[in-house]
């Protein structure tokens, strides 16, 4: 798997690819979703490439031998040392295959030597234990704080905060 910085040209690939690790079907079936995913749009074109335009934004795109994105990581910078980790994913049917851990592993360092990072945090829906294990796996711990979910929905979700130290 190549990890580069994704181009607009990804876009309309890496956007399906997103929305079937976040929505529908294929979403429900994945190893982190325990609880239905909404039925909104994760993302849009538009969204991603105003991440590709902001410079306090990187998107990492992973991608198979032939060239097709297949996961995608965010990166946003948030000041004073610290950065968001977001829109993590790989394409449903290549999970488990340690390419996850490899994606987020390329966003720390990218956060580091971008945006001298020394603090990643990301959110986490409350209900996916499963998910908050594999991060915390990987050094990223509960902060005590919780965040209302982005979008209404009904029951509400709420949002985990983790947070993991990186050495510059």
């Amino acid at each position: 798997m190549d990890i580069r910085l994704a181009t607009a040209a990804d876009l309309p690939c890496l956007h399906r690819v997103i929305e079937r690790a976040y929505r529908g079907e294929a979403a429900s079936e994945s190893w982190a979703v325990e609880s239905p995913p909404p039925t909104s749009p994760r993302t849009s074109i538009p969204a991603l490439e105003a991440i590709l335009s902001d410079p306090a934004e990187r998107l990492l795109v992973a991608l198979e031998e032939d060239g097709a994105p297949i996961g995608c990581v965010q990166i946003s910078d948030l000041g004073q040392g610290r950065a968001y980790l977001g829109l993590l994913c790989i394409d449903p049917g290549l999970q488990s295959g340690g390419l996850g851990h490899e994606l987020l592993a390329a966003a720390e360092r990218l956060a580091v030597s971008a945006f001298e990072t020394h603090q990643m945090e990301m959110t986490v829906i409350t209900t996916h234990d499963r998910l908050i294990a594999y991060y915390q796996r990987r050094g990223y711990e509960p902060t005590g704080e919780r965040r209302p979910y982005p979008v209404p929905l009904d029951p509400p979700y709420e949002m985990l905060v983790l947070a993991k130290a990186l050495a510059a």
